[in-house]
């Protein structure tokens, strides 16, 4: 399951409309997967000399990259389509929901034109039909890692686009496609000049991440003079001589996974996995047409943690599927007290048009699954309390994010990705971008406290 994240424009401003150059705003919506898509657009759209407006009244036209996986979602794509075009009145809409132009003219005819996901082409051609680039483009305003959305110290590097699978709860494949690795060199070129320009933690994404390379049949490939292959191996190995943070996302536990734990134990990359497991019965499983589900988890977890004993794993669960008896429920329950995991998300099962799933007889009541959800919930709470109390003490590098709203310094361990997991709060002012060692003093069911002990930034 995506986590979704937005980049929204700010309220109308009480100030002039820019005429020139052209601003265009934009809205953001989705998971990280279609933020690296908003980002590529934008780059695109400063390298054509075009500025990017924070607000609504500052721009010219407004562009809407929205999701399209969940109900809910596309609830809120419209929602946010139509607050644009309340607010400036020229919009185009791309991303995921684009793959149904109609469902978004239906509700929204004035859009002036839909576009789907990836289609990086067709949105500039829709906003050069509205609002001509300058005649000379300024690209030198462009970095050479293009514009980010993320803060400078960290960001997302999306290794493949499209799906393999056909889960049958899921529509990503209809939506984007099936799997399309990039090329490892120009997967690597980016990531060396996210690190160039300062970033201090490279946060691996795609639909399946370990799936990487099998379209391109692990193509061989050269890079920086050393001969490699285009597989999720090499790439994690050649991520790992880069001398920062490396955190890998929406990994499928496939077998060859089980090599790139040693690369944790020796600190070339994060002692991290992101592994959407989903359920823990088999039949559920199989019914969810889940890839690997009949590998044995619980064993992999232990053998990964008796290489990796600090590996932190996150992972994301679905009740209330269609047939899913409280027997099997209970199953689930078992498996999250056996594998104590660090992390967990937990969603009720949402019928998505055109998704296999839907169909499926016994759908399970809405409060049933809602009920479960919670009491998954809460048994994680107490797990992942504990494993963060086991770490009170301990003496732990941070990557600091800045303040928060009340003003305190918030951070994160190697064990907490941004947005979706925990958070360190420090008891000291640090510049976020910072690299440094705190002393852990306490813990909640989500968080961590610290002291710091040595406020120099890593080098």
């Amino acid at each position: 399951m995506s986590v979704r994240t937005s980049a929204a424009l700010a309220p109308k401003a009480a100030r002039p409309r820019r005429r020139r150059p052209p601003a265009i705003g934009f809205v953001s919506l989705g998971c990280a997967k279609a933020l690296v898509d908003s980002e590529r657009i934008l780059t695109r759209l400063r390298a054509e000399g075009y500025t990017i407006a924070p607000s609504y009244e500052g721009a010219d036209l407004v562009v809407v990259n929205t999701c399209g996986f969940l109900l809910s979602a596309r609830e809120e794509s419209l929602e946010a389509i139509g607050e644009a075009l309340a607010e400036n009145g020229k919009v185009i809409v791309t991303g995921c929901l684009g793959a149904e132009p109609e469902r978004i003219l239906a509700e929204h005819p004035r859009v002036l034109a839909v576009t789907g996901p990836q289609q990086y082409d067709a949105v500039l051609e829709a906003i050069h039909a509205q609002l001509p680039p300058p005649h000379a483009p300024f690209l030198e305003l462009v970095p050479a890692h293009g514009l980010k959305l993320t803060p400078r110290h960290y960001a997302y590097l999306k290794i493949s686009e499209g799906c393999r699978n056909r889960c049958s709860f899921c529509i990503i494949p209809k939506l984007r496609g099936d799997l399309v690795s990039r090329p490892l060199p120009e997967v690597l070129a980016e990531a060396e000049s996210l690190v160039e320009a300062g970033v201090k933690e490279i946060l691996v994404i795609s639909q399946d991440s370990s799936a990487y390379g099998l379209d391109l049949r692990y193509a061989p490939a050269r890079w920086r003079g050393r001969e490699l292959e285009s597989r999720f191996l090499d790439l994690c190995r050649e991520l790992g001589r880069l001398g920062v943070w490396v955190r890998l996302h929406y990994v499928y536990p496939y077998p060859h996974v089980d090599q790139v734990v040693p690369l944790m134990a020796e600190g070339k990359i994060l002692p991290y996995l992101d592994i959407p497991f989903q359920h823990a019965s088999p039949r559920i499983l199989k019914a969810m047409r889940r890839p690997a589900a009949a590998e044995r988890t619980l064993e992999r977890i232990r053998e990964w943690r008796r290489i990796c004993p600090e590996l932190a794993i996150r992972s994301t669960f679905i009740v209330g599927f269609p047939g899913e008896s409280e027997a099997e429920f209970a199953e689930l329950l078992t498996f999250l007290e056996e594998a104590r995991l660090d992390r967990v998300g937990c969603f009720t099962f949402e019928p998505v048009e055109g998704a296999a799933a839907s169909a499926l007889p016994d759908q399970v009541p809405e409060e049933v699954a809602e009920e479960r959800r919670a009491r998954l919930m809460a048994l994680q709470e107490k797990i992942s309390a504990e494993r963060l109390a086991a770490k009170v003490g301990r003496l732990e590098p941070v990557l600091v994010d800045g303040p928060d709203e009340e003003g305190r310094t918030l951070a994160r361990t190697r064990f907490d990705a941004p947005e979706v997991d925990g958070r360190v709060i420090l008891d000291a002012t640090v510049p976020p971008g910072t690299l440094l060692d705190v002393r852990i003093t306490g813990s909640d069911a989500h968080d961590l406290f610290a002291s710091v002990e040595d406020d120099r930034p890593s080098p």
